[in-house]
């Protein structure tokens, strides 16, 4: 592997409060993508005792040559206990923030939209105070589940572009970068109220102009929110890093985002697209979105 760069060194973690937390996650038997993923960010974020929660995991039913999650293994039933167990890692770890993704599963017919539903039910019953954000797959154009989604009132919905238009074919050959365009586009349509969100990773190969033009897509979509950051290349069998971004190049990219209407850039060598998402709480003080009763929501012909 291409020897790292002095800004992509991060600080030893306190091994003591990450022991806490994985204690609680094992318990539990509860996945996290800080783990899957082998995210670089996993001693900040365990030291200060927060995390990334993966459902319906670890086995990915795509093989994105970037990604570090496991799709050798053959995806399992979900598990009902699963959001019980979720619910009660978020209660006690007293989370003010909780993100909650999981791998594609393109074997299940709502590609895993009850399984969020339930795991929103069961923190928001025992949680009331805790936003939260939700991180989604495709779910291969079914707009019916991403309206059951939707219609659970999460915070935040966020759903990763992941790379530029001209790169997608060889990072992510499974997905499709006008599918997850329109997987934003129609959040916004149909819950207003409810924070978009979306990431990229550069050092694949994209111009600068190719990351701006991307950010003006989003917008277009009327995403709210967007992260940046360094690609690393997890194995020798992953793909490999074409360049290392300069954090002055991440900094041009965060003042360009915010010129053009995102309420939110997070851009650095090390953000990842949970990598302080419980800053989202201030942005929802400081813009704040009526949300309808649950029997005010929309009706839509399914």
């Amino acid at each position: 592997m291409t020897v790292k760069p002095d800004w992509l060194r991060v600080k030893a973690p306190q091994w003591e409060r990450i022991g806490a937390v994985t204690e609680t996650l094992r318990d539990l038997s509860l996945n996290t993508v800080c783990e899957e993923a082998s995210c670089p960010n996993i001693g900040e974020c365990f030291n200060s005792g927060t995390a990334t929660f993966l459902i319906m995991g670890p086995a990915c039913t795509r093989a994105c040559p970037y990604c570090d999650i496991d799709f050798e293994k053959k995806p399992q039933a979900l598990d009902p206990t699963e959001p019980i167990r979720l619910g009660e890692a978020v209660s006690r770890m007293r989370l003010n923030h909780v993100v909650i993704t999981s791998v594609n599963r393109d074997d299940l017919l709502d590609g895993g939209a009850s399984q969020f539903v339930r795991c929103i039910e069961e923190i928001r019953d025992r949680s009331p105070g805790t936003t939260i954000e939700l991180l989604i797959p495709d779910l291969c154009s079914n707009w019916d589940a991403l309206f059951v989604i939707l219609d659970a009132q999460p915070d935040v919905l966020n759903h990763n572009t992941e790379t530029i238009a001209r790169l997608y074919r060889g990072v992510r050959p499974q997905g499709n970068y006008l599918r997850s365009m329109e997987v934003l586009k129609q959040s916004r349509s149909y819950a207003p109220w409810v924070y978009t969100k979306s990431g990229i990773m550069v050092g694949l190969g994209e111009s600068d102009e190719e990351v701006r033009e991307t950010l003006r897509d989003l917008r277009a979509v009327d995403c709210d929110i967007v992260t940046i950051g360094q690609y690393l290349q997890p194995t020798q069998k992953h793909l490999g890093v074409k360049d290392f971004v300069t954090p002055d190049q991440f900094d041009a990219w965060r003042v360009y985002g915010e010129s053009i209407g995102f309420l939110q850039v997070v851009s650095s060598p090390l953000t990842r697209s949970s990598y302080h998402a419980g800053q989202v709480r201030s942005l929802i003080e400081r813009f704040p979105r009526t949300k309808p009763s649950l029997n005010q929501l929309p009706v839509v012909a399914r």
